[in-house]
């Protein structure tokens, strides 16, 4: 099988395309598979590291204001149609697969005018732009969540397989939990709160628990706090101040988690932005969840995100403009001391899993193709 998968800028869009890929090499070694991406991405990083051919294309993502700037990069972006349609005629692939993100309509539509079945993959409740634009053109959309199924009205089949990940559920009993907390300082007997905002950050989320941690307000909990490599060297600055950051076994700061399956694990409550990849990670850990989305995301799609586990009371949400050390603590003791909440949480994000995702999607494709 010949595949081309379009997958640029993000982890959320890329990572899913590698998983994607990988199975199809798994099921089918003598596939070939070709990415296309932008120059400036991660996949220029991740894709050549996974294994895999990047062919790059001139594309833009543009905001809905009209400016002579904005209107430069749709017609960038549409015009690089050309260059994708030299690369399906030369590669000829049997299925071109699209993991959403604005390098999507240039692949698609190619791919549509030469009449080579595409299918997109998306990983949010709420479906992207281009997805929807899209919809009515692909043979078929695979999304991460039921919520997104009936916001595609148009597409002509829809799909839940769910959105893949590295993350497992690795099924730790009490007495590993507690080994694992002591070998990282910890102490065993003290909830963990695990604490990140993305690989750069989130100043807001890093703001106030920062004030927290300065208050003292975490003294019937631990925290790992993944802190982003930007603001890292500030915050520790700001908490040398105040107290003895090394020396303390309740808090562990550190500019980026490498370890996150093993940290999704072993912690009892996940407080932190509410990206797609994120949330799908929580539900098959089974942890309880405090989710600040992102203010400036596209459409509020991680607002609608968190929702999928804060309508079945597995996760809170706090917004960004309300956010405080205050508010941060409380909902964290309120779930930590409300009797059987952080069980009952964890139990119901649980159930959200979607178990054998890349088995599902793989199927679909399988489909398309013969």
């Amino acid at each position: 099988m010949r595949v081309i998968i379009a997958a640029a800028r993000t982890g959320g869009h890329i990572n899913p395309g590698i998983a994607i890929a990988n199975k199809i090499k798994q099921e089918q070694k003598d596939s070939e598979i070709l990415f296309i991406g932008t120059t400036e991405g991660l996949e220029n990083d991740l894709v050549p590291r996974a294994g895999f051919k990047l062919e790059t294309i001139e594309a833009y993502g543009f905001n809905r204001k009209i400016t002579i700037e904005n209107i430069r990069k749709i017609i960038k972006t549409i015009k690089s149609k050309k260059n994708v349609k030299k690369i399906l005629e030369e590669f000829k692939p049997d299925i071109v697969i699209g993991t959403g993100g604005y390098i999507c309509m240039p692949v698609i539509m190619a791919a549509h005018s030469l009449k080579i079945p595409t299918v997109l993959h998306e990983s949010n409740a709420f479906p992207g732009a281009t997805v929807k634009v899209l919809s009515s053109t692909v043979n078929e959309i695979c999304v991460g969540f039921g919520d997104a199924k009936k916001r595609l009205p148009k597409a002509k089949k829809v799909v839940v397989t769910g959105t893949p990940t590295k993350i497992r559920d690795l099924q730790l009993g009490m007495e590993k939990k507690n080994s694992l907390k002591k070998q990282l300082g910890f102490i065993e007997h003290l909830p963990l709160v695990l604490v990140f905002g993305g690989s750069q950050g989130a100043k807001s989320i890093n703001d106030s628990v920062l004030e927290l941690i300065t208050k003292g307000k975490n003294k019937n909990y631990q925290i790992i706090w993944a802190a982003g490599k930007t603001q890292y060297e500030q915050i520790c600055k700001s908490l040398s101040n105040n107290m003895n950051i090394e020396g303390t076994k309740q808090v562990k700061i550190l500019p980026y988690i490498y370890n996150m399956e093993e940290m999704m694990n072993i912690c009892d409550i996940v407080v932190s932005r509410s990206g797609a990849m994120t949330i799908t990670e929580v539900a098959k850990v089974g942890k309880a969840g405090i989710f600040i989305p992102l203010p400036f995301a596209t459409e509020n799609h991680q607002e609608y995100n968190a929702k999928v586990l804060a309508d079945i009371g597995a996760a809170k949400i706090i917004l960004d403009k309300e956010l405080t050390a205050d508010r941060l603590s409380k909902e964290i003791e309120y779930i930590l001391q409300e009797n059987g909440m952080l069980e009952s949480m964890g139990k119901k994000a649980k159930k959200m899993e979607i178990k054998e995702v890349e088995d599902k999607i793989y199927q679909e494709i399988i489909k398309i193709v013969e």
